[in-house]
């Protein structure tokens, strides 16, 4: 399959090319960087790397909206400028869709770090997610392409956009949820404090499956870079 990576970035000149890197020898059909008005050195970092590199109004959910009407390729994979893929991520979703069933998915996911319980942590997200069918954006999202437009893409709002998108999925049809897994910065975790990070984490979701309108949770979940 023809796997288009679209990756959105805003200021992300610590991680961007650790990305990159690890995205290179997996010969991507295509990688676009959308880039959101970076101030730092994100876009000449990228520009680097074969890939295309695109501006947007920044947010991250318009930024991957922007990035999806750029792509060709078959699937989009959506992944975050902290998260390296396995190297049998390709395969993997490739063995995945070849099942007419699965419209898209999710990866495991492992948190970088140094904290003992991080490792912990990961396990945790990756098996809620394994039964809700509810995936993050930092478990590289992927999904077939005419799939993602029929759905309008991810809904524009500025927090919570890759929870309702694949809730919005798996209403279509069946979500895989890959056990290989992608390795994401645990930086929010480390610079926050791990049970504090949680426990944020926790109560603006539920807030949000609540009825709580994401534009008043955004004022509660900062920026980490």
């Amino acid at each position: 399959m023809n796997i288009s990576v679209i990756v959105p970035v805003l200021n992300e000149e610590k991680s961007i090319a650790a990305t990159l890197q690890a995205l290179e020898p997996l010969t991507p059909y295509e990688t676009i960087v959308v880039d959101g008005g970076s101030l730092d050195r994100t876009v000449e970092i990228a520009g680097q790397f074969t890939v295309q590199i695109v501006q947007a109004e920044r947010g991250r959910a318009r930024q991957m909206n922007r990035g999806a009407a750029q792509a060709s390729g078959e699937v989009l994979l959506f992944l975050h400028a902290d998260t390296r893929l396995p190297a049998t991520a390709f395969t993997d979703i490739s063995a995945a869709l070849s099942d007419a069933r699965y419209l898209g998915g999710r990866f495991d996911v492992v948190l970088e770090g140094a904290h003992w319980m991080l490792p912990l942590v990961g396990r945790m997200i990756s098996y809620r997610s394994r039964l809700s069918k509810v995936g993050t954006g930092d478990q590289a999202l992927f999904v077939r392409r005419e799939v993602f437009h029929r759905m309008g893409g991810f809904p524009d709002i500025p927090l919570m956009e890759d929870i309702a998108f694949c809730r919005a999925l798996k209403r279509l049809g069946a979500v895989a949820c890959l056990r290989s897994r992608v390795m994401t910065s645990a930086r929010r975790w480390e610079m926050d404090g791990l049970w504090r990070t949680i426990l944020r984490m926790w109560i603006l979701k539920s807030l949000y499956l609540a009825g709580v309108s994401p534009e008043r949770l955004k004022q509660f979940y900062a920026d980490t870079r």
